[in-house]
């Protein structure tokens, strides 16, 4: 039977929604006071979820420290008090939607954690508003 184990962390970053094949008036419609061209910025929570087996010798599906260095080192140091538009790779032709923001997460981590376990990310943007990859 599988088990889930989650490692929660926090990061701060900026961003501005912006679709540049639209014309301004289209941004900010869309994208409304996320389209400041003064970017914007959001204390972001971020839950991992692994799932898979527990391993008989350890009793862990995954170690949780390991996980939080994996987390910390190639997440959180990328992307925490970043602006995610000009200082994230990812994010330079990728708009960072919290729904492309996990996205990208997901497939920085993916490599990192045995194939044998499930991935997913959890982000809130805000206390009442967040996004789950996959689905």
């Amino acid at each position: 039977m599988k088990t889930a184990v989650y490692r929660k962390s926090h990061f701060n970053a900026a961003h501005r929604l912006h679709n540049p094949d639209w014309d301004e008036v289209t941004n900010k419609l869309v994208f409304g006071k996320c389209n400041n061209p003064n970017f914007h910025g959001h204390n972001y929570e971020l839950i991992v979820k692994v799932t898979g087996e527990i391993d008989a010798e350890t009793g862990y599906v995954i170690d949780l420290s390991v996980l939080k260095k994996i987390v910390d080192n190639h997440i959180i140091h990328k992307l925490d008090h970043k602006n995610l538009n000009l200082e994230v790779p990812e994010f330079g032709i990728l708009n960072p939607t919290a729904e492309n923001i996990a996205k990208v997460i997901w497939h920085i981590l993916r490599p990192q954690i045995n194939h044998t376990l499930d991935l997913t990310i959890i982000l809130y943007e805000t206390e009442r508003n967040y996004v789950e990859y996959p689905a």
